[in-house]
């Protein structure tokens, strides 16, 4: 291990009790594109698990040594499906390809730069068990310090509630409260809980879930591909589920490509959010009135971070 993340991540396979052993093949699907360091220690909670029986990471282009060790990992473990030669494809295209090679009945997405902790994906397998298609079950999603990632679990995202939580309008006018799309400073609930919106950093579908929304919408190249999913499942009668004790720490910020990019990415994919769930005139024109704003605001994040000193 390279140390990033050996604090705080358990690698070693836990002992499973019966209850939580899934009665369906697991696959889990994992894209990959510039990691960093951290894909090492991601890479290895994986394959620790014992519910994996199916590991399939897609390779969005890795060069240099982050490629020669996707290879290597293929080459050591059965369990590992290896896709590659395609190039940079996206992150909603990319999860597409692996969840089509995947034969696994459960499908669970996990961010290459994210570690599974013990007994997550028993958790998730085992609650999305029995429930309505479709439906989508998310873990809590932990920084390293282990308090609940900004993300993990949030409201409904329309233009309205966006700029009501970014204005902070929604934190400091209680009228406007209902409009926070941030959960995570409230108390965690004690139990498996319907959310509006779940972090796609780790999170699970049955196949048939997957199938029934058509999988991630290819059009979102980077980011806020997981807001729309589970818009989908909701609109389609479906449940999205937060799970307290699937836990997954979730670095963060790790991509060796350029934040300038990134964040423009974002930017246009929830410009692009708002446009597609808008009805009516109104909504409408209020997207097409936002989609500047929302851009340049995702391009000032990481100009402010480098004026704050943050790498």
């Amino acid at each position: 291990m390279n140390g990033v993340a050996a604090p705080i991540v358990a690698v070693e396979p836990a002992p499973v009790p019966t209850d939580l052993r899934p009665a369906r093949s697991v696959a889990v699907v994992m894209v990959v594109y510039m990691t960093g360091e951290a894909l090492e220690e991601s890479l290895a909670c994986v394959l620790a698990d014992p519910q994996v029986g199916e590991f399939v990471i897609v390779d969005n282009g890795s060069t240099g040594d982050e490629s020669a060790r996707l290879r290597a990992v293929a080459a050591r473990d059965r369990r590992v499906r290896l896709i590659s030669g395609h190039g940079n494809v996206g992150f909603a295209r990319g999860a597409n390809l692996g969840a089509r090679a995947a034969k696994g009945e459960v499908l669970v997405f996990l961010n290459p730069d994210a570690f599974l902790q013990p007994g997550c994906i028993g958790e998730l397998v085992r609650e999305i068990e029995g429930r309505p298609v479709p439906c989508i079950v998310g873990g809590r999603v932990l920084n390293a310090d282990r308090t609940e990632q900004r993300g993990a679990r949030r409201g409904d995202i329309t233009p309205v509630s966006a700029l009501m939580s970014l204005s902070r309008l929604a934190q400091r006018v209680p009228a406007f409260r209902r409009y926070e799309v941030h959960w995570e400073g409230d108390a965690a609930p004690d139990q498996i809980t319907p959310v509006p919106t779940i972090s796609g950093a780790c999170f699970c579908m049955r196949r048939e879930d997957f199938d029934a929304v058509g999988g991630f919408d290819e059009k979102y190249f980077l980011h806020v591909e997981d807001v729309d999913l589970c818009w989908r499942v909701r609109e389609q009668g479906g449940l999205v589920l937060f799970h307290p004790r699937a836990e997954v720490v979730h670095l963060g910020h790790t991509s060796q490509t350029s934040p300038l990019k990134v964040e423009f990415h974002k930017g246009v994919g929830l410009a692009r959010y708002f446009h597609k769930r808008a009805q009516g005139l109104g909504e409408r024109a209020l997207a097409f009135a936002l989609t500047p704003l929302v851009i340049v605001a995702a391009l000032a994040r990481p100009l402010m971070w480098r004026l704050k000193g943050r790498a």
